[in-house]
């Protein structure tokens, strides 16, 4: 996500204190506590080519109520600095975005105790040292800007950062369903300090986000486990393939036995019981039949002989 930043430090406004102390175990008084506002994220297109809409901010100044701030994204408790108190999606009147569109932003208010371990970087927020920073929640769905369709689905053929027909593509990041934390961050110009769709910071393997979903636990997954997840769909796609083909030629294989070795059984009946069976009771099947068309119960011809296993020099028994 593109970075945001701590907006110039403020007083305490009313009915501040009172939402602080829902979070603390006594009450604070104002002396006690340091209160600033900081943009979160925007609906402008960020360094990923990714944007939120106004109607995800919106949710997300629900989500980030309550919320940590932290270093680097790094989920340790020793990093937790600041907890967010308030939010609220602000227009900036008479400015446009990147794309044209009217700018909106997510404001919120913060706070930190007031105490000595905190004393730098309080100093370094008021003296705008350290000012920049990114968020972490989850989103559903990235939509493509030109297609419409869900940029990780396969309806996409499009890549973000490319122009199509003069048009800019990125991914609008739409239905928001987590907030983690914001976090102050070192290095703003990061390629990939964006939103972070997998909490802990932390690719998952395949056989991990398996394991979660058969336990029925909840998944947050990133961009690149969606694309593990559709390479693997998509082979078990190919695999069911596969193994439809071969299954239809075992039924073919046990009707055409069945209608030399069993002709007193009708195919529709067969065709029934085939339909019921797995592929091994089909293989069972086809074998037995397979050793029956090949053993002495076969169907002979009407001029058949014994004799004739025996005989080849030439068929006299035959002539009348």
């Amino acid at each position: 996500m593109k970075t945001q930043q701590v907006i110039k430090n403020s007083a305490i406004r009313d009915g501040e204190l009172k939402l602080i102390n829902k979070y603390t175990r006594r009450e604070l008084s104002a002396e006690e506590v340091y209160v600033f506002s900081v943009v979160l994220c925007d609906n402008d297109v960020d360094r990923d080519f990714e944007r939120f809409t106004v109607e995800s901010l919106e949710k997300l100044s629900e989500l980030f109520v309550g919320k940590t701030g932290i270093f680097d994204h790094n989920p340790k408790a020793e990093n937790q600095s600041a907890r967010i108190i308030s939010c609220n999606v602000e227009a900036l009147q008479g400015e446009k975005n990147s794309v044209g569109d009217d700018y909106f932003r997510l404001v919120a208010r913060a706070y930190m105790p007031v105490s000595e371990s905190n004393k730098d970087l309080r100093l370094l927020i008021d003296s705008g040292i350290t000012r920049e920073v990114s968020v972490g929640c989850a989103v559903e769905n990235t939509i493509c800007s030109i297609c419409k369709n869900d940029i990780n689905s396969g309806e996409c053929c499009h890549i973000k950062g490319e122009s199509y027909n003069g048009n800019l593509c990125f991914g609008e990041l739409v239905n928001p369903y987590d907030a983690y934390e914001f976090s102050f961050v070192a290095v703003p110009a990061q390629k990939n300090a964006g939103v972070i769709k997998n909490f802990n910071g932390k690719e998952k393997e395949m056989p991990d986000i398996l394991d979660l979903i058969e336990k029925g636990k909840s998944v947050t997954i990133s961009d690149s486990d969606c694309k593990k997840i559709k390479a693997y769909i998509e082979n078990l796609k190919k695999q069911a393939a596969d193994g439809a083909v071969y299954r239809n030629t075992l039924v073919s294989e046990v009707l055409r036995y069945s209608a030399i070795v069993q002709p007193d059984i009708s195919r529709k009946t067969m065709e029934s019981v085939t339909g019921s069976l797995s592929v091994e009771e089909l293989k069972e099947f086809k074998n037995a039949y397979q050793k029956k068309f090949e053993g002495e119960d076969t169907v002979k011809p009407q001029l058949y002989s014994k004799k004739t296993e025996t005989k080849t020099d030439n068929n006299t028994e035959f002539k009348i």
